[in-house]
């Protein structure tokens, strides 16, 4: 029988906390000789001792428990036994060396894939390099030294999945007016009007209504100044790197932009499309939201409105980055996302195009986030918000058809693993609600599908022909370039990109390549079905660029793989939240120990901070100025006419094979709706007109010279000096 007096596991942890000062710890005579209680001399060794229960607690806190929490670090501080053993005794061991020399090792390797260093010799030594940090992780990963926070713990909360007749009455008519509103859509060709949008919304919050559970259980939320200043600072930056040089960068916009700004003058014409049928076909929403932006900020119908409205929705976006990595780990992985994600060079430059490509990740995060929330809470409620945001991502950017396979891929594995027990049956339900809550969201998108379903999937379709006969090669040769582009080529489409470097920058890279890593290793230990959906869910999230099958050179593309750039950096964030929880832990609590395990990350973030912001403000803008066509200068030489004249009536373009859209210089002009091309051909129908005019033409083009010439004898010439390389236009003027 154990001693009576024999002290409690809890009064030893107290002791060791300094809590109490005294503990009478029976000798080895009065201890029972189990072979469970006996310990090994290195465990008896009081560093070894305190350093593994130093790093417990600091591990624990780092996973958000609120009773190691307060206890906190500063008792640890205070009686840490380490600090009172002298240094000489410190091992080396009891430091996170491996992880470091992993990391050093991956930033190195990542750094050979950065252009120019991206040839054979360098892609090897950077292969090689990778592989060495790779040993050295696993064995800071055998070590304790680096692994990943751990997964939110499930909330069980049972759904009887009972509803009211009330609300049961509800749904029906919701259903009812749902099916009525999609014959009016059809019946108003495609248009929204008050008598087909009315009845559709009204049958959604019908729906809603009807399926929304009262009573479920909220999360817990606690308000912490310094946390708060600590965001907020975070989104001073963050708010620089995506909005500064909004108006110049990029400098120039192309036919693309033509095609939109004319659609969102259709809107603010009347034409209340559903979906805008030029240029192949676009979703409405970007339309509708740049007019807003446009009346807001007083921008007119404008490039720098295109731009300002698509920077607006990729910061839109990041707050429920921040959500999706608090629920899959804690905070700080949220915190780390949100702010690696906010500078990144590739969310950045793809939210500054003004085309639509920030609505693909922008619906990706909500949508995620309330689907994994809701299987991690039993929560119906998540469900039906998931569906919300999916329904309204499909009226955003086409690559977003993509994420209904995303969603069933996460539920299906979640069903597939033990978590999933006991709960099995209601998610499964859950998933038909979140189904029928979309639809009806996209309920008028539907309705011209069925009506026009070459039209509304041509893009889509127009990438997956394959007239050769060879598209399973084609797919798996794309494939494999979709999962080079993160880390060594994201393509060579200047709209978008900066060619031929990869889409992450050294920092992002390098704890990118760790964080799959760590994940794989993770889920064949534990077995949790989330470490294995996150990989899987950024390959099918780049499935819009790797299915380019008719045209595999549009692949990677960071535009139709932007759905993918959310998980790539909660992925990113778990890594760097693993290795600033062994730092904490495992330096010597003294000022030097403190500062060096504080000095690693903020040199990480210095060094993101600078790459991204060359790769934003230097390299993309000088790329794509040297790619694009100044049609702004030309916009300011109509303006200079129309201040001169008083009307832009006898202005003329004449366009040239590969040459600037002649659309565009009067965007710039403030002239959205017109083309003021003029064919060489066509010239003579200007003789028509009475007045000065004004003929721009490309250098080289000698037909249009000769004619404007026969026309015009009294004609004067000259040439213009473009600020950009080889961008030099004629200009033409009659008195």
């Amino acid at each position: 029988m154990s001693n009576l007096n024999e002290p409690s596991v809890l009064d030893y942890l107290k002791y060791k906390l300094g809590m109490i000062k005294n503990l009478d710890i029976p000798s080895e005579d009065e201890s029972p000789s189990t072979p469970e209680n006996e310990l090994s001399a290195e465990a008896e060794s009081p560093i070894n001792r305190t350093s593994d229960l130093s790093r417990d607690f600091s591990e624990a806190s780092f996973q958000g428990s609120p009773a190691i929490a307060d206890v906190s670090l500063e008792n640890l501080d205070e009686e840490n036994e380490v600090e009172k053993t002298p240094k000489a005794k410190l091992k080396l061991d009891s430091l996170p060396w491996r992880s470091l020399l992993a990391l050093f090792l991956a930033l190195l390797a990542q750094w050979n894939f950065e252009p120019p260093l991206q040839g054979p010799p360098e892609a090897t030594g950077g292969l090689l390099v990778y592989l060495a940090a790779f040993a050295m992780l696993a064995l800071a990963y055998l070590k304790g030294e680096w692994k990943l926070p751990s997964p939110r713990k499930s909330e069980e909360q049972f759904d009887s999945l009972r509803i009211s007749l009330v609300k049961f009455f509800a749904i029906f008519m919701g259903i009812f007016l749902a099916f009525a509103a999609m014959t009016l859509f059809i019946l108003e060709d495609n248009r929204f009007t008050f008598l087909n949008t009315f009845p559709w919304l009204f049958a959604l919050f019908l729906f809603i209504w009807g399926l929304w559970r009262s009573g479920e259980k909220k999360e817990k939320r606690e308000f912490n100044p310094k946390w708060a200043l600590l965001l907020l600072a975070i989104s001073g930056i963050i708010l620089f790197f995506r909005l500064y040089q909004t108006g110049t960068v990029p400098p120039e916009p192309f036919s693309d932009h033509a095609e939109k700004i004319l659609d969102v003058y259709d809107i603010s014409q009347g034409e209340l499309r559903v979906f805008f049928p030029r240029n192949t076909g676009r979703e409405a929403l970007q339309m509708y939201w740049t007019l807003l932006v446009a009346k807001i900020f007083g921008t007119g119908l404008s490039f720098y409105s295109l731009k300002l409205g698509t920077a607006l929705l990729g910061l839109l976006t990041l707050p429920h980055v921040y959500l999706l990595g608090k629920e899959i780990a804690n905070k700080r992985v949220g915190l780390i996302a949100f702010f690696l994600m906010g500078i990144a060079y590739w969310p950045n430059v793809i939210s500054r195009v003004g085309l639509r490509f920030p609505l693909y990740p922008l619906f990706v995060a909500p949508t995620l986030f309330y689907l994994l929330r809701g299987i991690r809470r039993q929560s119906r409620n998540d469900f039906i918000l998931a569906g919300l945001f999916l329904g309204l991502g499909a009226h955003g950017y086409s690559p977003f058809r993509i994420m209904p396979f995303v969603i069933v891929a996460a539920v299906a594995l979640y069903l597939l693993h033990k978590q999933s027990q006991g709960a099995r049956q209601q998610v499964f339900v859950h998933l038909i609600f979140l189904a029928l809550i979309s639809v009806i969201v996209f309920l008028p998108l539907g309705a011209y599908a069925l009506e026009n379903p070459e039209r509304f999937s041509f893009r889509a379709f127009s990438r997956l022909d394959n007239a050769a006969g060879n598209g399973l090669k084609i797919f798996l040769s794309n494939f494999w370039d979709g999962i080079k582009m993160f880390n060594w080529n994201n393509g060579g489409i200047w709209v978008h990109s900066v060619g031929l470097r990869p889409a992450l920058g050294v920092v992002s890279g390098a704890f990118f390549i760790i964080g799959i890593l760590l994940l794989f290793v993770r889920y064949f230990s534990a077995g949790h079905w989330l470490d294995l959906y996150l990989p899987l869910s950024i390959l099918l999230l780049q499935l819009p660029s790797t299915l380019s099958i008719a045209f595999p050179e549009e692949n990677p593309a960071l535009n139709r793989a932007g759905g993918a750039a959310v998980v790539v950096f909660l992925v990113v964030a778990l890594a760097v939240d693993a290795l600033l929880s062994s730092l904490r832990s495992r330096f010597p609590r003294h000022f030097w120990g403190r500062a060096f395990a504080w000095g690693i990350p903020v040199l990480l973030m210095l060094l993101s901070l600078f790459q991204n912001y060359d790769l934003v403000f230097n390299t993309y803008a000088d790329y794509f100025r040297d790619s694009a066509w100044n049609s702004s200068e030309m916009g300011e030489i109509i303006q200079e006419f129309e201040q001169a004249h008083g009307q832009t009536d006898t202005i003329w373009i004449v366009p040239y094979e590969h040459w600037v859209d002649t659309r565009l210089p009067g965007v710039w002009a403030g002239i959205p709706n017109r083309n003021f091309g003029l064919w060489s051909e066509d010239l003579y129908l200007s003789t028509d007109l009475e007045g000065p005019k004004l003929f721009l033409y490309k250098p080289g083009d000698g037909e249009a010279i000769d004619e404007l010439r026969y026309l015009y004898p009294d004609g004067v010439l000259t040439r213009y000096i473009s600020k950009a390389q080889n961008r030099d236009f004629m200009i033409f003027r009659v008195p």
